[in-house]
């Protein structure tokens, strides 16, 4: 029964719908990883389950094997039994014969059904490794196309992103931002022009006080020298 349990299990994993488990996979790769991991896991189990029912069939093998050689040793005692003429004793070994030869054919037919599920169980083993290797080579197709997938996603939602009305608009209120900014430097510019052209007005008044002061100077001196 473990061994029956064992291969459907196995066999529903191989058969799943590797698709559907991805769709619900927030990151493909790593559910690939994981479904690979579990089949690995499966072999590894399997390959055990092989091996302990190849176990099985060499013992009744070697168990048939030495009952049939026991029926040829007894005949051949009996024989010599005769010969001797110990009638008895050729009857015991003929009896033990009769035993064992029984036993060899049970044994046989363990070692044949035992035999027979090991090879069945090593021919889906090989299968489920054919699979393996089929979808390990799968991920990798996977694996890139879902990176190429969110590659195309990330470039496409940038540039969509540019079309973006909001886009626009903020683009629009820092460009009235920067042309406020200028025209209050500009204003900043003339009244600070304008308070140095007072100053220079006012310093031009004083300056011509000074020249004709000097003029009535020296008229006055002109005057006194005359």
């Amino acid at each position: 029964m473990f061994i029956v349990s064992l291969f459907k299990r196995i066999s529903d994993n191989i058969r799943a719908n590797i698709n559907s488990l991805l769709d619900k996979a927030e990151d493909p790769e790593k559910m690939l990883d994981q479904y690979l991991r579990d089949m690995a896991e499966d072999i590894t189990d399997a390959e055990a389950a092989v091996a302990r029912q190849l176990a099985v069939a060499r013992k009744f093998k070697a168990q048939m094997e030495e009952a049939l050689n026991l029926v040829e040793k007894r005949g051949d005692q009996a024989v010599e039994a005769l010969q001797k003429e110990r009638e008895d004793l050729a009857r015991k070994a003929l009896e033990d014969k009769k035993v064992n030869k029984v036993k060899a054919e049970n044994y046989r037919r363990q070692y044949e059904n035992n035999q027979s599920t090991a090879e069945l169980l090593k021919s889906q083993l090989k299968e489920m490794k054919s699979e393996y290797e089929k979808l390990r080579v799968k991920r990798e197709v996977l694996a890139a196309r879902a990176q190429s997938a969110k590659a195309q996603k990330e470039i496409y939602g940038v540039i969509g992103s540019f079309g973006q009305e909001s886009a626009r608009r903020d683009f629009e209120r820092m460009e009235d931002k920067v042309l406020r900014m200028e025209a209050e430097a500009q204003v900043a510019a003339e009244f600070s022009g304008a308070e140095k052209s007072l100053d220079e007005e006012l310093k031009a008044l004083g300056d011509d006080d000074i020249d004709q002061e000097l003029a009535s100077l020296k008229e006055s001196l002109l005057t006194k020298k005359e």
